[in-house]
């Protein structure tokens, strides 16, 4: 089953195994996301272990680096949910929105939330159009990341966090863009055990 397997990747990373029920949503969105990436291009990756593998363990890892005291996150560029949507089921007690131009991608995402359960907010607009300020801004697989950062820093909230998830070979790039627009405190970048060279950036300003 996939909620067995994802719990075997946690596990095989060092991670706690997700509870019955947090398992379970795990397996609907899955579901979900298969369900309509065979009539619409949501993720190139189609497969049940690369989707387990890549954007949901990613993703919950990212959750779990987050830090405790932001309320509000911003998933910019949501796309299918990465990692928005899987935060959004580790961290019920964020205030999550996910922001996607695309009409088809923000209708899954919609009904994604809807078939879940979660409170979580769709904008389906460009990220740039909120006014919104957040605690706590994700990237993850924006198409322009060069140009998506300083739009990114623009909808932080005094002391906020970038959250990126990236490869080691573009930290430096990101780091450098970032700090173009405010000034960063970057952590050490963590990895994220799907892959070797894909890790979470964590800069707070």
């Amino acid at each position: 089953m996939a909620a067995d397997r994802l719990n075997q990747l946690l596990e095989e990373s060092g991670h706690p195994r997700l509870d019955q029920a947090t398992a379970d949503k795990f397996t609907a969105y899955l579901t979900l996301l298969q369900k309509w990436n065979a009539r619409t291009n949501l993720t190139a990756i189609r497969d049940q272990e690369g989707i387990l593998s890549r954007h949901f363990l990613e993703s919950i890892l990212c959750a779990q680096k987050l830090p405790e005291n932001i309320v509000s996150l911003l998933d910019f560029g949501s796309g299918a949910g990465f990692p928005g949507i899987p935060i959004a089921l580790m961290r019920p007690n964020l205030e999550v929105t996910l922001a996607e131009s695309q009409n088809k991608k923000a209708a899954f995402l919609r009904e994604t939330i809807r078939t879940l359960g979660l409170k979580t907010k769709v904008h389906s607009a460009r990220a740039e159009t909120l006014r919104a300020k957040f605690d706590c801004v994700t990237l993850r697989a924006v198409d322009n990341m060069a140009q998506a950062i300083p739009a990114a820093v623009q909808l932080l909230a005094p002391s906020g966090w970038l959250a990126i998830l990236t490869t080691a070979e573009d930290a430096h790039v990101i780091q450098t863009k970032s700090s173009e627009s405010a000034d960063f405190q970057w952590h050490t970048a963590i990895p994220l055990p799907a892959n070797t060279t894909r890790i979470l950036l964590l800069g707070q300003s």
